[in-house]
């Protein structure tokens, strides 16, 4: 049996971590992070160090950059940045996870993190790469799988709309949206190279929002109508759901990143009362309420992902601090799949 130690060997005195060094107005800027060196503290009993392998960036994260209350705490000023991570175990003080072990927790954007083992979760590094659990794996792949069989379930033979298609949620929605039977499925994403990758994302069709209006991209991609719309952009995006969903149709809203780094509200739909004249269902979802149920989502996608059926798509960019500028380029529109961040 692997044994738990916290030797000096294993427990350097200092590490590197992004720091919140100001509260952005509008677009986050390299000035609004700072990387520091900070003292590791000792562990205590049912504490783990972890040597972080990788750590993700997601839109989520540039609210949490402003004072505001919301689902989750903003970040602290002056404080470390956090997120998902999976890293290493280098060290332990609890007897359940031992030297050597893989583990996702939530304290990223740092080389090492203290975290409580009960904060930890072990996966199996033969299972799949081990960022995977930082995206199809994770929680943009559980978001993506709830979105669609529960917030705005797709019935065989559906015509599927998904924005931010070739991002981290998007680029397996299209994906689960043919598993579930879809008759067509359609991307929308920023620019033509975005686009162009959508296909092998599981979309028939995508759709350049950047390239004219919305509303009649959607109508000739579907000139029937559409069933279900996973929005991750909001606004102007919505809008043209609305307009296009059929009578009974489904949304799933997961995010609003058109209007993340706004500094005046961001027009909402205008056409709201077509939700009654149409019966539509506009239902929220938050992933951070149903974390528990990672095992049953492992269960059903985890096969697909084994045998190729579901693709990991990701882009990588290298070193601790670089992570500012990933999430930057992240909210920007760049990159297609999971924005991950190589560390050590």
């Amino acid at each position: 049996m692997p044994t738990t130690s916290d030797t000096p060997s294993s427990h350097p005195p200092t590490t590197r971590e992004i720091r919140l060094a100001a509260r952005p107005v509008g677009e986050p800027t390299p000035a609004d992070f700072e990387l520091a060196v900070t003292d590791l503290p000792p562990l205590t009993a049912g504490q783990l160090l972890v040597r972080n392998t990788w750590m993700s960036v997601e839109p989520y994260m540039r609210g949490r950059m402003d004072d505001a209350e919301s689902y989750i705490a903003p970040f602290e000023l002056g404080g470390p940045l956090e997120g998902g991570a999976v890293g290493e175990v280098v060290a332990s003080r609890a007897d359940a996870v031992p030297v050597g072990a893989t583990v996702v927790h939530f304290l990223g954007w740092r080389d090492h993190a203290v975290v409580e083992a009960a904060a930890a979760t072990v996966v199996d590094p033969d299972v799949a790469p081990v960022q995977a659990h930082l995206g199809v794996l994770g929680t943009p792949g559980l978001t993506a799988w709830l979105a669609l069989t529960e917030t705005a379930p797709v019935r065989r033979g559906d015509v599927v709309w998904v924005s931010s298609a070739a991002g981290a949620v998007g680029s397996v929605a299209g994906q689960y949206a043919r598993q579930l039977g879809a008759a067509q499925v359609i991307g929308s994403a920023g620019g033509p190279a975005k686009v162009e990758r959508l296909a092998d994302l599981g979309y028939d069709t995508g759709i350049d929002h950047k390239a004219g209006p919305l509303d009649k991209q959607l109508a000739q991609a579907a000139p029937d109508g559409i069933d279900v719309y996973v929005d991750a952009v909001g606004g102007d995006h919505l809008e043209a759901a609305i307009g296009a969903l059929r009578i009974g149709g489904r949304v799933a809203v997961i995010g609003a990143i058109g209007g993340y780094n706004a500094t005046a509200p961001v027009p909402g739909p205008t056409n709201l009362y077509e939700v009654a004249k149409k019966q539509l269902t506009v239902r929220g979802l938050l992933v951070t309420d149903h974390l528990h149920r990672f095992p049953d989502y492992h269960a059903t996608v985890g096969p697909w992902l084994a045998d190729g059926t579901v693709r990991h798509v990701e882009t990588v960019v290298d070193g601790l601090d670089q992570a500012p500028a990933a999430l930057i380029g992240l909210l920007r529109g760049a990159g297609v799949g999971k924005m991950l961040v190589r560390l050590g």
